[in-house]
């Protein structure tokens, strides 16, 4: 039988957001693109864009989980930096590819602990560790370059039966994923923290019994991991470390949230919507490139769109 607090929050689909919308806007940019260029439609592009989308992707559905219990991670973007400079070390993958994880999970524990321990905002304690993470990134790897264990590389560039590496990691992430998120009680007790939250009692979870700090630690464990495992993704696709890859994610992977109609203040979001939003902007950057759009301008419309979106979203008081 189940609990009072699933059936308030399973049985409310409201609580998944406006994911319908930006749907739309992927279908409607896409069919413009088709006919704008003809270079859109091409099975080289096509997998290229699945292979541009899918750190963003990734990112997304790990910032996504602190946003829901009205959380920010700024610092998911030096998180994947630092990835590509530890696995360019030349080490061997074994050892790497759990030392990474290990980091990011250490990287998570201490953003979790400095908001819900230290009461830190998260936009500062995260800003603070994207400086830090930052820095010993480009301590390891000071310009890019360096050795990526093979199995990485060939994780990302290889295909199966002609099917390109990017897809399969598609749909693996997006399977655990969804159980994490819509099938587990952890992903249950996120929007029961955040509804609670973003309703201005921050209590209300607890009173369902939900550990609700080590619930919001855990988020920021969740971010972090899902950071690192883009920043693998990413090392393999570029077959280097670099220090600077992972620059704007953080900015980036909250557009791509607020798109899918994640609610910044909390409580309400879908994955299937971030997914969305992340492939609305991974649409609009490839469309961009494919039209020679200066990278500049790219970034400031990118910023426009998430002002849009941010300033299009109910809030109780100032602030995300």
């Amino acid at each position: 039988m189940k609990s009072p607090l699933a059936r308030l929050l399973r049985g409310n689909r409201s609580r998944q957001g406006l994911w319908l919308v930006p749907m739309l806007i992927a279908l409607a940019l896409a069919l413009v693109l088709a006919f704008r260029t003809d270079q859109f439609l091409t099975s080289e592009n096509l997998f290229n864009l699945v292979a541009q989308a899918m750190p963003l992707v990734i990112t997304a559905i790990g910032q996504m989980c602190v946003i829901v219990v009205g959380g920010l991670d700024l610092s998911v973007g030096s998180v994947i930096s630092f990835t590509t400079a530890v696995l360019a070390l030349g080490g061997p993958g074994y050892v790497l590819i759990p030392a990474v994880f290990a980091l990011a999970a250490l990287i998570g524990v201490t953003n979790g602990l400095a908001v819900t321990r230290l009461n830190v905002h998260p936009i500062i304690a995260t800003l603070a560790m994207q400086y830090v993470v930052l820095g010993i990134a480009r301590i390891l790897r000071p310009v890019s370059g360096g050795t990526v264990p093979d199995i990485v590389i060939q994780s990302v560039g290889g295909s199966i039966l002609g099917i390109p590496m990017p897809v399969f990691w598609g749909i693996a992430v997006i399977l655990v994923a969804w159980k994490l998120i819509h099938g587990s009680r952890f992903g249950l007790h996120l929007f029961a923290i955040g509804g609670g939250i973003a309703a201005g009692t921050d209590d209300a979870a607890r009173n369902f019994g939900v550990a609700d700090k080590r619930n919001i630690v855990l988020a920021y464990v969740a971010c972090s991991c899902f950071a690192a495992l883009a920043g693998v993704f990413l090392a393999g696709r570029i077959v280097s470390g670099d220090p600077n890859v992972g620059l704007l994610f953080e900015l980036d992977t909250i557009a791509a949230v607020a798109i899918g109609g994640t609610q910044l203040a909390g409580g309400i979001g879908s994955l299937h919507g971030t997914i969305i939003g992340a492939l609305v902007l991974a649409l609009l950057s490839n469309g961009m490139n494919l039209l020679n759009v200066s990278p500049f301008i790219q970034t400031a419309i990118k910023g426009s769109i998430l002002l849009l979106v941010v300033g299009l979203q109910s809030r109780k008081k100032m602030g995300l």
